[in-house]
């Protein structure tokens, strides 16, 4: 039987040293919290009906948009999707 390395089930099953201080709150290592984290971001998104688009722009144009949505108090994601739409249904 093999070690799964994100096993949260039998975490101390395999463990082969022991540590002094406080225990690890989370078993995994960074890199792999940080797999995980992605894997459940992308499920909700997908749960929701969220597509992904990726873009680059300059970055005047992105102190724009962060200044612009801390002033709507809104996402920066919501107003380019705000924008998006307007430009849409024009």
């Amino acid at each position: 039987m093999a070690k799964e390395a994100t096993d949260r089930t039998t975490i101390d099953l395999f463990a082969n040293e022991k540590r002094r201080g406080r225990p690890r709150s989370n078993p995994l290592s960074r890199s792999q919290q940080l797999k995980v984290n992605k894997r459940n971001q992308i499920q909700r998104d997908k749960a929701k009906g969220l597509k992904r688009i990726e873009l680059k722009v300059s970055q005047d144009l992105y102190d724009a948009l962060n200044e612009r949505a801390l002033a709507s108090n809104i996402s920066r994601s919501q107003l380019i999707e705000w924008i998006l739409q307007q430009h849409i249904e024009c």
